[in-house]
C-alpha cells in the first residue's frame, strides 16, 4: 500500500468520526431541547390548571337545574321569542367564564321547563334533594337555576321548609342564551359567588337577578321583559353583588325560622286565588267552594277590600271551614286587620305584607302541616314582624 493511499484512508477515518460526533452532539441537542419544551408544557399546565381551578378547601356548591329562560335558546317566531329549557345545568356552568375559580362545582338536572310549569313535583324533588345533601354535608352551599316566572314563589317555598343554615341561592335571567344582550352567565356567575361566600351563611334562602341580592318575603317580579325585573317593594334589597365583591346591607336574621314539614302524598292542599275587580258577584268564590278549596286568597283591592257580594261569599267559605286570606293586587303596603272589613267577625285573616301568590303558599303549607285554625293561621302570617 503506498504512503498516499494511508494518507486519505486516515483523512476520511477523522471526516467519518467528526460526523459521528456531530451526529451526537445533535441528537443530544434534539432530546434536551424536547425535554426542555415538555418541562415548558407541563409547566404551563401546571399553570393553567391553578389559574381556573379553586384551591384546596374552596366552598363546594351544587347546582341544581330546573330550567326558564336563563337554559333558553332563541326561536325565530319573533325577535325576542325563545323556548325555556333547552339547555342543561352542566353547560350552562361549562358556559360562564370563570366560574370555576369560585367554588368546585357540581351540576345536577332536577327539570327542564320554564317556571310557568313549575309545580308541586319539582318543588319537593328540590327540597328533599337540598335537605339530603345539606344533612349529609355534600355541599356548602346550593344554586338553582329557575325561569323567572314563579321564582319568587319556589325562594319562598323553599324558605318555609329547609332546615340548614347554609345558603340557597336562586337564579334566572331575563334573555335566553344566544341573544345579544344574554345576562344568564353573569347572573349565574355572581349567584356562585353568594352561595360560596361566607358572609350568605345563615341567611338561608336568596335570589340573585341583576347585581342585586333579594329575600324571598319581599321579591316579586315587576317588569314583564326588562332585565332589571325584580324588587322588593316593602323592604327594599337585602345586598349588592359584583364580580369582585358581594356586600349585604341588612344583619342576618336572628330569630330561628318555623320550618314547615311536607305532605307525605307528596302535593300542596288546594287553595284557590281570587282576583278582585269592580261589578265583582260572587261566582268565583262559590265556584272554589263547589271544587273543594281548602282555601281562598283574596288579591283584593287597596287594602285586600271586595265587594259586599265578593266579602258574603267568603264569609260563606269561612263558616264550612275553608281558610280565607285578605291579601291584595297592588304591588306594595300592607294588608292590616279590621280596617274597613271586620276580619274578627267574619273570620278571616290578612295576608299583612305576602302578595296573592306568597300568601296562597303558606296557606298550603299550614293547611299541610294541621294548622286550620284562623287564629294560628294569622299567627303564622304575623310570626316574622
Amino acid at each position: 500500500m503506498s504512503i498516499k493511499m494511508i494518507v486519505q484512508g486516515a483523512t476520511q477515518l477523522r471526516s467519518s468520526g467528526a460526523m459521528l460526533v456531530a451526529g451526537l452532539v445533535v441528537g443530544a441537542s434534539a432530546l434536551c431541547g424536547a425535554n426542555a419544551w415538555a418541562a415548558d408544557a407541563a409547566s404551563d399546565a401546571t399553570a393553567t390548571a391553578a389559574a381556573t381551578t379553586p384551591a384546596a378547601g374552596a366552598p363546594r356548591i351544587l347546582v341544581l337545574a330546573t330550567g326558564g329562560t336563563i337554559s333558553g335558546t332563541a326561536d325565530p317566531r319573533s325577535a325576542i321569542g325563545y323556548n325555556s329549557g333547552n339547555v342543561k345545568g352542566q353547560e350552562l356552568v361549562r358556559g360562564v367564564p370563570g366560574i370555576e375559580k369560585l367554588a368546585t362545582i357540581n351540576a345536577e338536572q332536577i327539570s327542564n321547563v320554564g317556571s310557568q310549569d313549575m309545580s308541586d313535583k319539582i318543588w319537593f324533588q328540590l327540597a328533599r334533594r337540598i335537605q339530603e345533601v345539606f344533612d349529609r354535608n355534600e355541599a356548602d352551599g346550593v344554586v338553582i337555576t329557575h325561569g323567572t316566572d314563579t321564582v319568587e314563589e319556589t325562594a319562598f317555598f323553599l324558605q318555609n321548609v329547609l332546615r340548614s343554615d347554609k345558603p340557597v341561592v336562586l337564579v334566572g335571567s331575563m334573555r335566553p342564551g344566544g341573544s345579544t344582550s344574554a345576562d344568564g352567565p353573569g347572573n349565574l356567575y355572581e349567584a356562585v359567588e353568594v352561595a360560596a361566600s361566607p358572609k350568605s351563611r345563615g341567611r338561608g334562602v336568596m335570589v340573585v337577578m341583576n347585581d342585586q341580592i333579594h329575600g324571598p318575603r319581599w321579591i316579586t317580579k315587576t317588569n314583564t321583559t326588562a332585565v332589571q325585573a325584580f324588587a322588593s317593594p316593602n323592604a327594599g334589597v337585602i345586598g349588592y353583588v359584583d364580580p369582585a365583591s358581594v356586600r349585604f346591607v341588612t344583619a342576618p336574621p336572628q330569630a330561628a325560622r318555623n320550618v314547615l314539614g311536607l305532605p307525605a302524598n307528596g302535593q300542596l292542599p288546594r287553595v284557590e286565588i281570587v282576583y278582585a275587580h269592580s261589578n265583582m258577584d260572587g261566582l268565583q268564590i262559590d265556584h272554589a267552594i263547589a271544587d273543594g278549596a281548602k282555601g281562598i286568597v283574596l288579591a283584593g283591592e287597596g287594602d285586600g277590600d271586595a265587594s259586599k257580594e265578593a266579602l258574603a261569599a267568603l264569609e260563606r267559605a269561612a263558616k264550612k271551614g275553608i281558610i280565607v286570606v285578605r291579601s291584595t293586587r297592588v304591588m306594595s303596603g300592607f294588608v292590616n286587620r279590621n280596617v274597613e272589613v271586620d276580619d274578627d267577625k267574619s273570620g278571616f285573616v290578612v295576608s299583612l305584607d305576602l302578595n296573592p301568590q306568597k300568601a296562597r303558599l303558606l296557606t298550603q303549607l299550614l293547611i299541610a302541616n294541621g294548622v286550620t285554625d284562623p287564629a294560628r293561621v294569622q299567627q303564622a302570617f304575623t310570626g316574622t314582624w
